[in-house]
């Protein structure tokens, strides 16, 4: 932390001689440095209006751009699950026909059919 300490007291002190330094051997008066650093500092907010401008219709113009993009993808997905909810009815009919058919025995009679096939095999 000493490391730390040292580096910003010796940009505090450095800063202040330069200032000091500039101010003395100034070419200017004091008030055209004081309107040359006024107009610096407006150019620099401008500059800096205009890249937040930027920013925010870059912004605009990509939440624009993706909100079609997630419709389509949102819509992809529904369709989607709209088939699959399609063959799963396909399947649950293909089902009960099978099993309204005989052709498939229900849950139900498996386990009862298992259940007695396990207590004669352990009864022998």
């Amino acid at each position: 932390m000493g490391k730390g300490l040292g580096f910003f007291a010796g940009t505090i002190l450095g800063a202040a001689a330069g200032t000091v330094i500039g101010i003395m051997i100034a070419p200017r008066s004091g008030a055209e440095t004081r309107a040359m650093a006024a107009d610096m500092a407006n150019d620099a907010w401008d500059s800096a209006q205009d890249m937040y401008e930027q920013g925010v219709e870059a912004a605009r113009a990509a939440a624009e751009d993706l909100g079609p993009m997630v419709d389509a993808t949102t819509d992809e997905l529904r369709a989607k699950v709209d088939l699959a909810r399609e063959r799963m009815d396909q399947l649950r009919e293909q089902l009960n026909d099978a099993i309204a058919t005989g052709d498939i025995k229900s849950a139900a009679e498996v386990l009862v059919d298992g259940s007695s096939d396990e207590q004669a095999t352990n009864e022998s």
